[in-house]
């Protein structure tokens, strides 16, 4: 039997359960790494960006955002889908105009993330945005959400003692505040 860090599984065969506008849903047999053949369903998602926008005054420009999904309101750092061939950092660009008013001047790579491994392929990419200038906000009619301002020390915090619980924006900030220690 062969050990996981051997090579990697592969698709034997893959179907198309569900095509939505944002996700598709397939059912997957694969061949793992241990030579186990089994059966996934696996959510496949175009990928993100999520940025988090640090004000000269070191403070965070958050979203309160409408989740239909979780049922109520969640504060996020601003991020949204990738277009079809959009880079990460254009993406992170654009979405950070469209929810939070503003442009970066200054963009700087926090990483990546997988948001949820075990059924999903959606991997979201993280900034840091600096030297912000004022811009217009451009909603989609999705996107119900205020822009709050948090000092960074205050977000952290939050993300340090659970009070934020969404994964990107817990991430993305402890990234963007460890990278700031490091100046």
């Amino acid at each position: 039997m062969a050990s996981p860090d051997d090579g990697r599984g592969r698709t034997l065969e893959s179907r198309v359960r569900y095509e939505g506008r944002t996700v598709s849903v397939r059912s997957e047999r694969v061949a793992l790494p241990n030579g186990h053949q089994v059966e996934l369903d696996v959510v496949r998602h175009p990928g993100a960006a999520a940025v988090v926008p640090l004000d000269a005054d070191g403070s965070l420009l958050m979203v309160r955002q409408y989740r239909h999904t979780v049922g109520g309101w969640l504060l996020e750092v601003p991020a949204g889908k990738l277009a079809p061939g959009e880079e990460p950092a254009a993406c992170a660009h654009r979405e950070l105009e469209e929810e939070a008013g503003v442009r970066a001047t200054t963009l700087r790579e926090l990483g990546s993330i997988f948001v949820s491994p075990g059924f999903c392929d959606e991997r979201i990419w993280l900034f840091l945005a600096t030297d912000l200038v004022p811009s217009e906000q451009r909603l989609e009619a999705d996107e119900v959400l205020a822009v709050e301002r948090l000092p960074l020390a205050e977000a952290e915090r939050r993300a340090v003692d659970g009070e934020l619980v969404d994964a990107k924006s817990t991430v993305a900030i402890l990234r963007a505040a460890a990278l700031l220690r490091q100046r």
